[in-house]
């Protein structure tokens, strides 16, 4: 018999359908059974001739028993009539009319036992001009495993097992894209606090509460809802089918499960979560994609934590205005801050045993070209949300101290103090920021004051001491700021080596009142501990009467003097040779 390239020779039928000798029969049996995979030989209409040994050893045989003349091609579909075997069938038989040089598919086989289903590759070869064909099969099961394993880690969280960030936005792209445009929502949910509990408790007792948050996110959410971990301690909820009025619902449900406290590391806590919504609704012919919808849910959530926490925010388009907004002012602050367009005010500290005013506190004015003037409550946020704390507070310090170097030129000697962020501390640039701005001026460290409000320094006492520590052996006097405006802890703060503390103003304007005590309190407190006390937001010739009944060194307020520009501070300090009549008001 003729043959072509890359075929051969073999009996129609081994046993019966050919003349060929018994050898011939044996040496194509001793093959087959050579191969470690299951193989069968099939003739042109795919029955069965011959089936090796390894397939009766793999098992397949008790799946699809092979007898001679036996129909392949029913067999197949008889083990699972699905896509893969109808394809698998078709092509077997296209390669034994010569249609195609070869078959190549995968295919899954349940176990009648109910055991887990196998998955065999599954190759034909035409072996002769007639049409007969070889068909093996390797078990690729294990293989197959871990590629659904890997697939399934690729697009989960590994802590909490939910939808990781990439699927959670394939299911909303998704979701996006289903005819009819259904209604679809997403939820941001932010844990209010989460990093307090990383800080004070470890990141292992972090963990167990994401693992809890994710097991009542699970319970309160809807079956077609899909709940996701973007990271941290940030969740998604995909509502599908939902308005902004059900998600809002679905919203309350979850800031429900924070009710019940957290078990954690033996304690109990309660927590709480700021939510933000994005909807989508039913028919909206708008373009939307996930990134949209997640930024701008994204968006809501952080006006929640802004409005107070534990709030609950849906999206609108005056939120993404106001963003923005933000955004270009961030970058023109930038500019700013570059540029030599920011400038200093100044506002006195006068020590009210004398009536000598012995320092200033130095304050960020901004002037924009074409905005006009914008105050420090609205850019200084900008700059905290921006990363431009610390190059703000750089050209502060080196301004600050530039400006106080002037003045000692001139004649008139105060001390400056300059406000520090609490980011300041966490860089631990502070100490080196503070010399090269006082290096960069030439003034002496005596004359420079850093002010680290009491909240902040609550935050890390530890750090804050270390630094404050370190700039007093290098003359730099550190005082802490609006004192009596939070609930921090006493034996944290007086830890602390200041020399001030600056009670806030929220006490003096109710001096009058049980305010007082306190006042007189924190006056004492300092006193015990070595540090002097300076009077904030001092409006009145009372109140100015009041703290200085209660015993304050200091005092610094509108009514002993407005924060000037510094060449007019230095023209009333020369006029008014550095002291206020206190006895006038």
């Amino acid at each position: 018999m003729t043959t072509t390239p890359g075929e051969r020779e073999l009996p129609l039928d081994v046993r019966r359908s050919t003349g060929s000798s018994g050898r011939d029969a044996a040496l194509v049996e001793a093959v087959l059974d050579a191969l470690a995979s299951p193989t069968v030989l099939l003739d042109p209409a795919g029955r069965v001739v011959l089936a090796n040994s390894a397939w009766t050893a793999a098992g397949v045989e008790r799946q699809a028993p092979i007898l001679p003349g036996a129909d392949y091609h029913a067999l197949a579909l008889a083990l699972r009539d699905d896509e893969d075997a109808r394809r698998l069938v078709g092509e077997l038989r296209e390669l034994a009319d010569g249609e195609r040089t070869e078959v190549s598919v995968d295919r899954s086989v349940p176990d009648p036992t109910g055991a887990a289903t196998s998955w065999f590759h599954v190759q034909g070869s035409r072996i002769d001009q007639v049409g007969h064909v070889v068909v093996t099969h390797v078990d690729i099961t294990a293989r197959v495993l871990a590629e659904k394993a890997s697939a399934w880690q690729a697009r989960h969280d590994s802590l909490t097992e939910l939808p990781n960030r990439s699927h959670l936005h394939e299911l909303i792209d998704a979701e996006l894209r289903r005819p009819g445009r259904p209604a679809v929502a997403v939820l941001f949910l932010d844990v209010d606090g989460f990093k307090d509990v990383n800080d004070s408790l470890g990141h292992e007792v972090g963990d167990e509460l994401l693992r809890q948050l994710a097991g009542r996110l699970l319970a309160v959410t809807r079956g077609q809802d899909t709940v996701g971990r973007l990271g941290g301690d940030e969740f998604v909820v995909l509502s599908r089918d939902c308005e902004a009025d059900g998600a809002e619902l679905l919203a309350q449900r979850c800031q429900a499960t924070f009710e019940q406290p957290f078990d954690l590391g033996g304690r109990t806590h309660r927590l709480s979560a700021s939510i933000g919504i994005a909807a989508v609704p039913a028919g909206s012919p708008a373009e939307v994609r996930s990134t949209d919808l997640v930024r701008d849910a994204d968006l809501a959530m952080y006006a929640a934590k802004a409005a107070g926490r534990n709030r609950v925010r849906v999206f609108s388009p005056e939120l993404r205005d106001s963003v923005q907004r933000k955004v270009q002012l961030a970058s023109e602050l930038r500019d700013a801050i570059a540029d030599g367009g920011l400038t200093l005010h100044y506002q006195p500290v006068v020590e009210v045993a004398t009536g000598r005013v012995t320092g200033v506190e130095a304050l960020v004015r901004w002037q924009h070209p074409e905005r006009g003037w914008i105050g420090p409550c609205e850019f200084v946020p900008v700059a905290e949300q921006h990363d431009l704390v610390i190059p703000l507070t750089r050209w502060v310090l080196g301004e600050a101290c530039r400006q106080t170097a002037a003045w000692r030129d001139d004649g008139v000697l105060v001390v400056t103090g300059v406000n520090i962020s609490a980011v300041h501390l966490v860089t631990g640039t502070l100490v080196d920021d503070v010399l090269t701005a006082l290096q960069g001026a030439g003034l002496d460290p005596r004359q420079l004051v850093v002010e680290l409000t009491e909240t902040s320094a609550a935050e890390d006492p530890a750090r804050a001491a270390q630094q404050f520590r370190r700039l007093r052996e290098l003359g730099v006097e550190s005082w802490i700021d609006d004192f009596g405006s939070g609930f921090s802890s006493l034996g944290r703060l007086v830890a602390i080596p200041a020399g001030v503390l600056k009670i806030d103003r929220s006490l003096v304007t109710g001096a009058d009142g049980p305010a007082g005590a306190a006042i007189a309190a924190v006056v004492g407190l300092a006193h015990g501990c070595g540090m002097r006390s300076l009077a904030e937001g001092v409006e009145t010739a009372a109140q100015l009467r009041r703290v200085v009944d209660l015993g304050c060194s200091y005092a610094q307020g509108f009514h002993l003097g407005r924060p000037v520009p510094a060449e007019e501070f230095l023209g009333w300090m020369r006029a008014n040779g550095g002291r206020l009549d206190l006895s006038a008001g």
